[in-house]
């Protein structure tokens, strides 16, 4: 089989282990997508420390699991958001008010959605968690 998105394997992997109550996962291959999107979740509190294991191949990552993660993935295709359209795909995507954030790939870097409307950005949506 052929990866299709490295990204959508991380992130179902990660909430895999979390739904069966694991401490912690390996993800592998890693990418510099994985790693931004892992540093916004830390941000967030939704996972704890990640490690990057360099393997000198695709590269690995041991990301530490805190049980706060109900659901998080990938939206593909990866549309185009304008600063006035992140609150419609906060309200499609995200279950309500206040919880969960959009994790979109801006030109300021790869942001949550309520730090891309603070900067007045808009971009391409990645994905999202909560």
């Amino acid at each position: 089989m052929v990866r299709v998105s490295v990204l959508n394997d991380a992130l179902n992997s990660i909430v895999n282990a979390e739904r069966r109550g694991k401490r912690q996962v390996l993800i592998r291959p890693s990418s510099k997508v994985i790693v931004k999107f892992l540093s916004v979740m830390q941000r967030h509190g939704y996972i704890g420390e990640f490690e990057i294991v360099d393997d000198h191949r695709a590269g690995k990552i041991v990301v530490q699991l805190n049980g706060r993660l109900n659901k998080t993935g990938v939206i593909s295709p990866r549309f185009n958001i304008q600063v006035t359209q992140i609150e419609s795909w906060v309200n499609l995507l995200l279950p309500s008010r206040g919880f969960g954030y959009l994790i979109l790939t801006t030109s300021a870097g790869i942001v949550d959605h309520e730090e891309a409307r603070r900067k007045h950005v808009g971009g391409k949506i990645l994905g999202y968690v909560y």
